[in-house]
């Protein structure tokens, strides 16, 4: 297991939290609570070592298109997709009311 942080620019903090996902399912779980204005941060614990490019990489792509709600996001990883990854924080966005 690795733990992983990341700090990315943000909007302003929702007043809602979301849970997505379920790592006992094989893919992964995302917990999205509200942060410190301007600031987005997100701690991944996954079971894949020496990922912390790939999920740099991927979390750039995401944000670069919309600029996020300033939240603490923390993401359980069973080894799941890019694709999975970024379909559960969509998922969690939509339920905090932010797209």
């Amino acid at each position: 297991m690795e733990t992983l942080s990341f700090e990315f620019p943000a909007g302003q903090p929702p007043t809602g939290r979301a849970l997505v996902g379920c790592v006992g399912s094989g893919d992964l779980e995302v917990l999205l609570e509200p942060g410190t204005s301007g600031t987005l941060r997100i701690q991944v614990q996954t079971s894949v070592n020496g990922a912390q490019q790939r999920w740099q990489h991927l979390f750039e792509r995401i944000f670069q298109e919309h600029r996020p709600p300033a939240l603490n996001i923390d993401i359980h990883d069973f080894g799941a997709t890019p694709g999975v990854v970024r379909l559960r924080l969509e998922q969690g966005f939509e339920e905090i009311g932010h797209d």
